[in-house]
């Protein structure tokens, strides 16, 4: 029988510019120092807080049970395939943009960085940048930059909460204040950084420049629901989902290759049931790491929750319909 189970992750706090002081609801963390702007939940540092393995990090457990605990589908076995964060933006993010799989693994890294984001509150005013506007190309955004006026190159966006956005690599984008976001990404941490609304830090253009592409396929995803469940978002590096639980909810995992999955409260808390382990409780901003050998797992909501539920596709998946308009719009492919 499998040592491992589902286990709650120790968060990581990361100091950033743009960050908050307060970061409740989801922690309840008030800053002294500097700003917070990230929190890791499944970054590779992270320790196992329960059971047998608790102070294990994550990355010690990839290198230890491989695709036991990362599944069939992950790319790289020993390494965890996915990393969830909360963003806690109180100023602009810098203009930036990332690698796809092709261009990281010149630089020796195993993948590149697509990633989304669940708008888990915002209020108004809150806005996102994706891509560049219709007609501009790389050598009119490089002036842009240079004249200090790349902001109004992108798309923005206006978000409300519940929203998904797609980001997938060779994108730029930027995020605004006023929102709160969990972002899911593949594990990859190379950001070529465009513009910085003149904050001093160090810019990536040459590098920055060869990993934009003119046409992504970024965008607002409209969710599939299916009465208390959504997809938020199922794309080639992975698939989000919402549940918003009342009573008991089986999770399986679904035919095809294997994948562990990872659940994050954004609302209440629930009680995670698997065969073999103790039950484990996670309340709001804590996530939970299911292994590829649990793939059946019972939720029961203390009164009621709202769950995330990120893993990789079992079978191949196209890329999802986006739109990049704040109201309908055609969506694109």
């Amino acid at each position: 029988m499998s040592a491992l189970y589902p286990f709650l992750l120790l968060p990581e706090f990361f100091e950033r510019v743009w960050g908050a002081g307060d970061l409740r609801p989801y922690f309840s963390r008030v800053v002294d120092g500097e700003p917070i702007g990230e929190v890791w939940l499944t970054g590779e540092s992270c320790k196992v807080a329960n059971g047998p393995l608790a102070g294990q990090s994550l990355r010690e457990l990839a290198k230890q049970y491989g695709a036991e605990l990362t599944g069939e589908a992950s790319p790289l076995p020993t390494r965890f395939p996915l990393l969830v964060k909360f963003l806690f933006p109180r100023q602009k993010l810098s203009v930036q943009v990332h690698p796809d799989d092709e261009a990281a693994r010149l630089l020796g890294e195993p993948c590149g960085k697509t990633e989304c984001w669940y708008v888990a509150r915002a209020i108004a005013g809150a806005q996102v940048g994706l891509g560049l506007r219709p007609g501009i190309n790389r050598e009119m955004f490089r002036l842009a930059i240079e004249a200090n006026q790349a902001e109004h190159m992108l798309n923005w966006l206006d978000v409300r909460t519940g929203d998904m956005l797609y980001v997938d690599a060779g994108t730029v984008h930027a995020v605004g204040p006023n929102s709160i976001i969990v972002e899911t990404q593949q594990n990859c941490d190379i950001t070529y950084r465009l513009y910085d609304y003149g904050r001093p830090r160090e810019l990536h253009l040459d590098r920055g420049m060869e990993a934009i592409k003119e046409k992504t396929h970024a965008g607002r995803v409209a969710p599939h629901t299916v009465q208390a469940h959504q997809v938020l978002v199922s794309s080639p590096c992975f698939i989000v989902e919402k549940y918003k639980i009342d009573g008991p909810v089986t999770l399986e995992s679904e035919p095809g290759k294997s994948s562990v999955q990872v659940l994050v409260s954004v609302d209440g808390g629930a009680a995670l049931e698997c065969a073999g382990s103790q039950p484990l409780t996670f309340m709001r901003g804590e996530a939970v790491v299911i292994p590829a050998s649990s793939p059946t797992v019972t939720l029961r909501p203390q009164w009621s929750a709202e769950v995330l539920r990120m893993r990789l596709p079992a079978q191949p998946v196209e890329e999802p319909q986006t739109t990049l308009h704040t109201d309908s719009a055609t969506a694109h492919d």
